[in-house]
């Protein structure tokens, strides 16, 4: 259970001991630019995004906290099927107190969720969508199965954006069309992958945790080669119980 007492400290742009969620909320907020991509990993010490499969291990409640913030303040929540597999996403994705915050700062109560699955690999009977509070988005592309599409059609709303994959462009673009453009992408490595190949993201918060992992865990990239490095600015450091939490932004943003 969170313990919401968790000191989160800053460290950069200047240093503040013990910040409150309002503080913190006011670090994280979105900047008047849209469509903005955020992009929330955790990686341990040697790496890894993963342990045994999932993420959760290596976060301690400073990371929970921040997570539960960042959430706050996002119009949609976006993730790749992979993911969605390996972590849940069963039921809803805040708590009723940052519903309440969401309603209270012009935000619908629930953020919107978007899938992205190029083969439509989703189980329609899942609680994915049995207990989603939203009726979910799935980004697919026109080589996905026909019928895959119509199965899934009763329990999500199907986009095409994409001939052969998805167009990590269209999804932001469609999204943003539809008011829609704090986008909060929560993974996996594929994604983050194609993202940073189509220079699509604008913001990276990172929790490097304290852990050694052993390294048997991906990386929060992988899967596509990037035309060059992309280069993200420092735009603030936290710290609590030995765990930084960095947010890079593009430069001039």
């Amino acid at each position: 259970m969170l313990n919401q007492q968790t000191r989160i400290n800053q460290l950069l742009p200047q240093p503040g001991a013990d910040l409150s969620d309002e503080e913190l909320l006011n670090l994280y907020a979105y900047p008047e630019r849209r469509p903005w991509v955020r992009f929330n990993f955790i990686a341990s010490l040697d790496g890894s995004a993963t342990h045994h499969g999932v993420s959760a291990p290596l976060g301690n409640d400073g990371d929970r906290r921040l997570f539960a913030l960042i959430r706050r303040l996002c119009d949609v929540i976006l993730v790749g099927a992979g993911t969605v597999r390996a972590e849940g996403y069963a039921g809803p994705l805040v708590s009723s107190a940052d519903s309440r915050w969401r309603e209270a700062n012009g935000l619908s109560a629930h953020p919107a969720l978007a899938l992205i699955s190029g083969r439509l690999d989703l189980d329609p009977h899942s609680e994915l969508f049995s207990r989603s509070p939203v009726r979910p988005l799935i980004f697919t592309s026109a080589a996905a199965e026909p019928g895959r599409s119509q199965e899934l059609a009763g329990v999500a709303d199907i986009v095409i954006c994409g001939e052969d994959s998805v167009d990590s462009r269209g999804c932001v673009q469609w999204l943003h069309g539809r008011g829609l453009g704090r986008i909060l992408c929560e993974g996996g490595p594929s994604v983050f992958g194609r993202y940073i190949a189509d220079d699509g993201v604008d913001e990276l918060c990172l929790s490097l945790s304290p852990l050694l992992s052993g390294g048997a865990g991906q990386q929060i990239s992988s899967g596509s080669d990037s035309p060059g490095l992309r280069r993200l600015e420092l735009a603030s450091l936290l710290e609590s119980d030995s765990a930084l939490y960095g947010r890079w932004v593009r430069p001039g943003a």
